[in-house]
């Protein structure tokens, strides 16, 4: 395990070798049972990065999930763990991606519950008057009373330049609300860098384990690979510091990533 830093920055990155061994051995350098245990919450919320039924590396590990269920299964026993995601495409559900990625599966064999944030029981609504672009906000309850375990995918996007943990919390925004097009949540494309942000004013992940493995070198959906993989699992207890390390190994300047400048000293510090 070795820290990569840009500044001081709070994240910890270890060489992948092996789901289960890489994912203990970066939870416990982040300190991740210390991080859940002050947050007091008896949920944990696992929030991949399945927008779509592509295989990875567009889409998060099912095997990388597997391995987190596995630690908080030892690390917090008494904790109750959920997987849950809410799919953007119009063509198929949430279910078919649970499906198809191998995630019904892996809940069967786990012994854990699969959540469609789509639609899940009820939404809570909020309001904060100095959002421009989100005033108003509903996200699952769940969401906002579990603690968010996001485990996004080091990938760039064609829209927001890249697409980390902040951007991964839209997959918890129910599509009656944000449905604008041809994408179930294409509300959130106007003003993308400033959707981003506010939606995370209102929800931030807690604590976030990126997929830096293998990566998508120049969009989310298609397109390259990394090249070479940086073949890294990065942890953190703080989204901006995070997103802005996967603005790096990207070969973005983070303060060029408006999500992530917008971010910096407001949800968290990128040089801590």
């Amino acid at each position: 395990m070795y820290g990569e830093e840009v500044g001081a920055m709070a994240v910890e990155i270890v060489e992948f070798k092996s789901w289960s061994g890489s994912v203990a051995e970066v939870f416990d350098a982040a300190d991740l049972s210390g991080v859940l245990k002050a947050s007091g919450k008896d949920t944990v919320l696992i929030k991949p990065n399945w927008v779509s039924d592509q295989p990875p590396p567009v889409t998060t590990h099912v095997e990388l999930v597997a391995a987190i269920v596995e630690y908080l299964r030892r690390k917090a026993p008494s904790a109750e763990v959920v997987v849950a995601e809410g799919t953007g495409m119009k063509d198929y559900d949430t279910a078919h991606v649970f499906k198809v990625l191998g995630a019904l599966e892996m809940a069967e064999g786990a012994g854990v519950e699969l959540v469609d944030l789509n639609e899940s029981g009820p939404l809570v609504h909020m309001a904060k008057p100095e959002c421009r672009r989100w005033p108003e906000m509903w996200l699952p309850k769940i969401v906002m009373d579990s603690f968010v375990l996001s485990v996004p995918v080091l990938k760039a996007h064609s829209l927001s330049d890249v697409t980390l943990t902040m951007k991964n919390m839209m997959g918890a925004a129910p599509p009656k609300h944000f449905d604008a097009g041809s994408w179930r949540k294409s509300a959130f494309h106007a003003d993308i860098h400033e959707a981003i942000f506010d939606l995370n004013l209102y929800r931030t992940p807690d604590f976030t384990l990126l997929d830096a493995v293998e990566g998508m070198a120049e969009a989310h959906l298609w397109g390259p690979e990394c090249d070479p993989p940086p073949n890294k699992l990065a942890a953190s207890a703080d989204p901006v510091a995070i997103d802005a390390w996967g603005c790096e190994v990207l070969g973005f300047d983070w303060r060029s990533i408006g999500h992530v400048r917008m971010a910096d000293g407001v949800l968290g510090k990128v040089e801590a």
